[in-house]
Order: structure tokens, then C-alpha cells, then sequence
């Protein structure tokens, strides 16, 4: 019931790798092997997973596809839809349904995205499809697991990212970061595909390469963004892609447009690990000082220092405020990002592995040195997209504070304004 297919293959032009498709020789390394006595080739861009040699076979299952229960009514979320989201959830249900083709579904941070799949999802479940959800941060598969388990009361459903307690992926409902597609070929027959153009997705070939075959050869392909890199829009621009546009929040309310304010000592404050004058002559005239504040910083080593360095000061003008910070290797970030969400957590420092994704009910959000090469126009129109999400409060602040204006940021507000200027005419 498996077929042995070679790790490493070599081409006249070098190698590659059949577990992730990697072809650049300087991801390719020599290592003497003790059971050949002999040097082998083997692949450092996936060897995280455990590394596979040359002499050493993949193994492909060829057995009987499992048989999925085919159900009465597999979707129990008895929610609303608006009509900009019953039309973009209306056209994934007849891809999903069809079994094969595209669809980008572009829609704004906060539009409700996740509540537009259930349908399609549901169907496809209903006819005893297998269902993946891929998503490159592990923070959103921790949010949407319970909204899904939720959603699809009977459906097995598994939840894999890095560091998830249970490895089996043997749910009729995957939801996965797109890493742990590595793991598999020719398994679903739906693949959805959330925030294609967030990182490492739109830099990595592997996890593109990884996506496509774990999708079977006959599938529907579901994008989810909402802001769609150059690659997408040529592609839509030459036809090559089928689309469905939402340019409003589920809540019908505008997306906070950020200001930009300029800081001429932004640079000289964060060297002392410190947020510019600006920012606390910004916080002592707040218009809403009980939102949460969630402050996006650009590299990691800042967050930590800079929570020590302005909670006291904090505290003194806020009173008995709780501060923390979080970043992508941070051994609490599960525990820090729930605790902001439980709102046990007045003001947040982060990278920008919270820039999408997730979901805060009221919360102010800042950006500082916004002009930072990490700080790109997708990266900045999600972050904005963080505020305003609740009906209860859909109008939060944001605000870049920069030491001059860059291309990305001037293009992330016009995309903001071209996306409410849409969502007018609706």
C-alpha cells in the first residue's frame, strides 16, 4: 500500500528535493552516511522535519482513499450573513461544490471571512469531501479551531501547527499552517488557502509547492486575502483567476484610516528602547483610553526591552496597567496572546506575528518606526485591520508614527481609502 519514490532527485542542473521541491543548491548539503559508507546528499531546507538522504526512499500511500461519513447536516452555525458576504459565500459554495477551479476571495480585514467558507465547507462535508484550511501563522489555527469545532459539531476535525499536542491528521477537517502540508499528497479535495499573501507563504516555493500537492489533481482551490500580492493581481488582470471582491466590513462600517505622525526622533527613542514623545503626548489627550492598545514594534529584541522600560511609566499614567510583550519564538505567546483576548491585558507589544488574524473586540493599534523595511504596505493594511473589528466599537485609532513617510505606508492608506471608497457604492 506505499510507494518508495526517491528523496533527493538529481538533474543535470543540481537536485531536488520530492518532500518539499526545494532546487536551490545552497539548501543542499554532503554527509557521510553510516549505513552506505558513503557521502550523501541531503535537503537543509526541510531537514527540521528530519532529514532525508539520498539513499534513503519517501514513502507515497497507493492504498484505498478512506471513506469519509456522508451527512444530513454537517454545518450548525445559524448566523447571518450580509449581502456583500452571501455573494462571495455563494460563488466558494459552487466552486467547492463543483470539485475543480480557483477563486481569490479578496475581502477586507474584518469583512468575516471565516463565515463566509461554512457553507461551502458544509456541502463539501455533506458529500463526504475532505476539507483543508491552511493558514501560514499558528496563532490563527488556534483561533479558529474552536470556531470551527463549533460551527461543524460532528465533524472530526484536526488542528496541526508547531507545537500542537495532537499530531494525528486523520480529521475529515484540516486545519493546518501551511508548514505541516509538507506532510501530505493528494489528500483533499478542497484545499482553502487563508492569507496567501502573508509571510513566509508568498517567500517560501516550498509551501506553495507543498499546498498544490496536497491538494488531489481534481480539487477546488479557495484564496482567502485581503491584500492580494502582484502575482495574484496579474493574474487577475490576464483572466487567469476568478474572483469575488468584498469591500466591507460585516459590521458596514468604514476601515479605520491610520494618520500618519512624524517623529523626528524616533530613532534616538528607540535606541533608548523607548516609544518617541509623540506617542505619550498621543496617549494623554486618547479618546478612548479603556481600549486595549496593541503596539507593533519592528524586531524582537525592542519588545522585550521596551515593556520594561515604559510599564512603570505606564502605570503611572494609567494606573494599574498590565503590560506585556510577545514575539515569535516567545515560549508564552499562546498564554500572553489569550490573556490580551481575555482582556486581562491593557496594552500588548508585539511583532508582527499578530498583523493578522486575529481578533481583539476594541483596541487602539500603533505602529512604531512604521517606515521599517519589515513594515511593508500588505504588512501595514493589516495591521490597521486589526482595530474597528467589533460592531460594539468599530471605529479604533490607528497610528503610524514614523521618521518619514515611505511608499509603503502612503500606499497602504490609499488602499484604505480606495477600499471604503468602494464599500460606499455598495
Amino acid at each position: 500500500m506505499f510507494r518508495a519514490v526517491e528523496a533527493i532527485e538529481s538533474y543535470w542542473w543540481g537536485w531536488r528535493c520530492r518532500r518539499c521541491g526545494n532546487k536551490l543548491r545552497r539548501k543542499f548539503a554532503d554527509i557521510p552516511c553510516a549505513r552506505c559508507n558513503q557521502t550523501h546528499v541531503y535537503c537543509r531546507n526541510c531537514v527540521e522535519m528530519g532529514r532525508v538522504l539520498e539513499c534513503q526512499p519517501l514513502y507515497v500511500w497507493t492504498g484505498p482513499h478512506p471513506t469519509w461519513p456522508v451527512r444530513g447536516k454537517a454545518c450548525g452555525w445559524d448566523g447571518e450573513l450580509t449581502a456583500a458576504q452571501q455573494q462571495a459565500s455563494n460563488r466558494i459554495r459552487e466552486v467547492m461544490e463543483a470539485g475543480v477551479g480557483e477563486l481569490l476571495t479578496w475581502a477586507v480585514c474584518g469583512a468575516g471571512k471565516t463565515e463566509m467558507l461554512f457553507a461551502g465547507i458544509g456541502r463539501s462535508l455533506e458529500a463526504g469531501k475532505r476539507v483543508c484550511l491552511a493558514t501560514p501563522r499558528a496563532d490563527v489555527v488556534r483561533e479558529l479551531l474552536p470556531r470551527f469545532r463549533h460551527a461543524f459539531p460532528d465533524t472530526s476535525i484536526s488542528g496541526l501547527y508547531g507545537g500542537s499536542e495532537k499530531k494525528a491528521a486523520d480529521g475529515q477537517l484540516v486545519l493546518a499552517t501551511t508548514h505541516q502540508l509538507l506532510r501530505f499528497a493528494r489528500a483533499f479535495d478542497v484545499m482553502v488557502i487563508d492569507e496567501i499573501d502573508a509571510f513566509p507563504y508568498h517567500e517560501d516555493p516550498s509551501l506553495p509547492f507543498a499546498a498544490s500537492r496536497a491538494a488531489k489533481s481534481a480539487s477546488a482551490r479557495i484564496y482567502l486575502t485581503a491584500t492580494p500580492r502582484k502575482k495574484q493581481r496579474r493574474r487577475l488582470e490576464h483572466g487567469q483567476l476568478d474572483s469575488v471582491f468584498v469591500p466591507i466590513r460585516f459590521h458596514g462600517r468604514p476601515l479605520p484610516v491610520p494618520r500618519l505622525i512624524l517623529s523626528s526622533h524616533m530613532k534616538k527613542s528607540l535606541q533608548n528602547n523607548m516609544p518617541p514623545v509623540a506617542f505619550f503626548n498621543w496617549l494623554k489627550r486618547r479618546h478612548h483610553p479603556e481600549r486595549q492598545l496593541l503596539l507593533f514594534v519592528p524586531y524582537v529584541e525592542l519588545a522585550g526591552n521596551m515593556e520594561k522600560a515604559i510599564g512603570p511609566l505606564l502605570r503611572d499614567k494609567l494606573g494599574d496597567t498590565v503590560i506585556a510583550s510577545v514575539h515569535a519564538a516567545d515560549e508564552e505567546r499562546e498564554a500572553k496572546v489569550q490573556q490580551f483576548r481575555n482582556q486581562e491585558l491593557q496594552v500588548l507589544i508585539t511583532t508582527t506575528i499578530l498583523e493578522r488574524g486575529v481578533t481583539f473586540p476594541s483596541v487602539d493599534v500603533v505602529v512604531l518606526d512604521a517606515g521599517h523595511a519589515v513594515f511593508d504596505e500588505a504588512a501595514l493594511v493589516q495591521i490597521a485591520g486589526r482595530a474597528g473589528r467589533s460592531p460594539d466599537d468599530p471605529e479604533g485609532e490607528v497610528l503610524f508614527f514614523h521618521a518619514g513617510k515611505t511608499k509603503a505606508m502612503v500606499a497602504a492608506v490609499r488602499s484604505i481609502n480606495a477600499m471604503n471608497n468602494r464599500a460606499v457604492k455598495i
